[in-house]
């Protein structure tokens, strides 16, 4: 992670006080709690965007109908 930045930023109360008890609880600064939680949300979002970008680039091949895959697999002796 690069160098902090510091921001003001408002919070809901109930979500403050739940970071303040994790933060306590795991023995974390306040900073360390939220700095995970929105490395964790981007973290995700980016394999959302990872995600989209392969159905994307595979649009355009063809489809096979699960029926098909299905009994292929039983001929096979997979399932």
């Amino acid at each position: 992670m690069g160098a902090a930045k510091k921001a003001t930023v408002y919070v809901d109360q109930d979500l403050h006080k739940a970071a303040r008890i994790h933060a306590a609880e795991s023995d974390q600064s306040l900073s360390d709690v939220i700095n995970e939680a929105l490395a964790s949300y981007f973290a995700d979002i980016q394999d959302d965007i990872d995600d989209l970008a392969v159905i994307k680039k595979r649009e355009k091949e063809s489809r096979i109908p699960m029926a098909k895959v299905l009994s292929k697999l039983k001929a096979d002796g997979v399932i």
